[in-house]
């Protein structure tokens, strides 16, 4: 520990690190009496950067950072401080040169020597990062706590590098919020370099969306916009629009035509007859007459044992398309619900493209179900025999950053929404 002095001579207050002698700072003049006094302050202070001021809050709690102060919370060796998302953005193209300013064609296509960062124009985005840069300065270590996924390391990455960070960074890697969890990951912290290619990908991807945006979009309003409207293009939205215009045009080609059908019910059970499309009533009629005059005669069976596989965990889009065929749910909005979720640490990180586990998961799956007490009429048949270890599930070669979405075992609570529960 480090023992910072502040005392008064002649009406000016001075303080005096032990750590740092020759960095004293000298303070306002007062009138207070003569004193001289000491308290201790972290030799080795960590600063962790989270993604969002909740997930803060939920790792200074498990850390003992608990002193709020302004931007970040202080305690037990670590400042705990956040983004609001993304802080910084790739430089628009004006930023680069005024020739740019000005849509023309003759300006394209606009790719600079080397891409640029800066800060989003955001009067709150730029008081928090102003915390950050202060902070990052006074540290001896950064661990980023981002959202452990390519774009939760690219702008933990962007805000270092526009902070001109220097100091070691290690990198928390955890797949959910709870208390466990996150000091589980505190306990195996990885060196940033173990994820650069990560933050390459992410830093790649954004740039290609630059140059294919800002190019095409300018293209494209110029050549065919009229002077009357921007014709925003973008890698995903695009071929996405595409796709619905293309299914668009099959709906409006399709014509309807009229058709009869041969059913009859014996047992409880429909059966169809097995023959072409009766596209005439009268054909249809005759049909009907043949079997209201022959009797109904089942000339052969077939009886095949099957096996029906367990239904997949889900993925982030398994999740979405069930939701949707379920409940109506928009792709945006079950990302949104099943985000809230996780940041109320009842599931597992969501934005996972596998429906696989880890096999280091499977000790802790018994206690997981065990405590999902609403569904215990549907858990309690389960837990009779011992979860079997099926490579279906649990499958390292099958689980890269992250595991499929499942429960945590915090269960669900009495603050959730009707789209949650």
């Amino acid at each position: 520990m480090v023992k910072l002095y502040i005392f008064r001579k002649q009406n000016v207050i001075y303080s005096f690190s032990t750590l740092r002698p020759q960095h004293s700072t000298k303070f306002e003049k007062s009138k207070k009496s003569r004193f001289l006094y000491s308290f201790n302050k972290p030799e080795f202070m960590k600063l962790c950067i989270a993604e969002k001021p909740s997930v803060a809050r939920d790792i200074a709690k498990v850390l003992g950072a608990t002193t709020p102060k302004q931007g970040y919370m202080e305690g037990n060796g670590y400042c705990v401080t956040w983004t609001f998302g993304h802080l910084c953005t790739l430089k628009e193209p004006h930023d680069y040169g005024p020739q740019f300013k000005s849509w023309n064609l003759f300006s394209l296509p606009i790719i600079p020597n080397s891409f640029g960062i800066k800060l989003i124009p955001n009067k709150g985005v730029e008081n928090q990062f102003k915390v950050i840069e202060k902070l990052v300065e006074e540290c001896d270590e950064v661990i980023n706590c981002g959202d452990a996924g390519q774009e939760g390391e690219l702008i933990q990455r962007w805000v270092l590098q526009k902070a001109k960070c220097n100091k070691p960074v290690q990198r928390l890697w955890i797949s959910s919020l709870t208390e466990d969890a996150i000091k589980e990951g505190f306990a195996s912290l990885k060196p940033a370099e173990d994820y650069k290619n990560l933050y390459l990908a992410g830093n790649a991807r954004a740039i290609g969306d630059w140059l294919l945006g800002i190019n095409a979009t300018r293209l494209f309003t110029k050549k065919f916009g009229g002077n009357k409207a921007v014709l925003s293009i973008g890698r995903v939205q695009t071929p996405t629009l595409a796709m619905l215009v293309q299914r668009q045009k099959e709906i409006d080609a399709f014509t309807t035509e009229e058709y009869w059908e041969l059913k009859t019910k014996y047992r409880d059970v429909l059966f169809s007859a097995a023959i072409d499309r009766l596209k005439t009533l009268e054909r249809a009629e005759k049909g009907l007459e043949y079997l209201k005059v022959n009797p109904f005669e089942i000339v052969s069976f077939e009886i095949k044992e099957g096996k029906e596989k367990n239904p997949r965990l889900f993925d982030l889009t398994g999740l979405q398309v069930e939701a949707n065929k379920k409940y109506g749910y928009s792709a945006e909005n079950t990302l949104n619900y099943i985000q809230s979720l996780y940041e109320k640490k009842h599931v597992t990180y969501p934005r996972v493209d596998t429906t696989y586990l880890s096999e280091s998961l499977y000790p802790k799956i018994t206690g997981i179900l065990q405590k999902m007490y609403p569904y215990q009429d549907l858990i309690a048949p389960l837990l009779e025999a011992p979860i079997p270890k099926s490579k279906a599930v649990f499958d390292d070669t099958k689980v890269t950053d992250h595991h499929a979405i499942i429960p945590t075992e915090i269960p669900p609570s009495q603050n959730l929404s009707r789209e949650e529960n």
